[in-house]
């Protein structure tokens, strides 16, 4: 009798393993966002230069896309959200169909990251290359990386500050 109950605990813990995982379109991945505004004003900054450096203020280089799955061997570089047709191309002009390329996001800064980004470790760098604003270096943390899957979001903290909201940056002008 004993053996007969081992014997199905054993087929049941096996049918269990063999479930495939359901996977979101975000596996592996995970988002910086920014809001880069003057004080008082909610308009993100445009045409801005921000990169991730590390302590000593150099840019960090995503050597065979360690930290992105994007820009192999290139800093890593945000961009701004841009919005997109029904078919997914990116658009200029107004389009009452329009969405948001990362929908977690509105007109902000974004970078693409890979789920193991060791955050804590680096700083992002803002820099105004028409110098109307002066250069600003903020340490990132892994409170920052937007968690998009529920398989990932059992790692994340149940107190503290909310997950998934952009980095609130305010430019000083010179």
């Amino acid at each position: 009798m004993m053996r007969y109950l081992f014997f199905l605990l054993l087929i049941s813990i096996s049918a269990k393993a063999q479930i495939p995982a359901m996977h979101c379109g975000y596996d592996f991945t995970s988002y910086l966002v920014l809001d880069v505004h003057e004080d008082g004003k909610k308009e993100n900054i445009k045409n801005l230069k921000i990169t991730v450096v590390d302590s000593l203020g150099n840019d960090v280089v995503n050597i065979n896309n360690v930290y992105s799955f994007r820009d192999s061997n290139k800093p890593l570089q945000f961009a701004m959200n841009y919005q997109i047709d029904e078919n997914g191309n990116k658009i200029t002009t107004e389009n009452p169909k329009a969405r948001w390329f990362f929908p977690y996001a509105k007109d902000n800064y974004l970078l693409s990251i890979a789920a193991t980004f060791p955050a804590d470790n680096f700083s992002v760098k803002v820099e105004d290359p028409n110098r109307k604003y002066k250069t600003q270096i903020v340490p990132l943390f892994a409170f920052n990386m937007y968690v998009l899957c529920s398989t990932q979001s059992d790692k994340t903290v149940q107190f503290g500050r909310k997950a998934n909201r952009p980095i609130d940056i305010v430019l000083e002008k010179k």
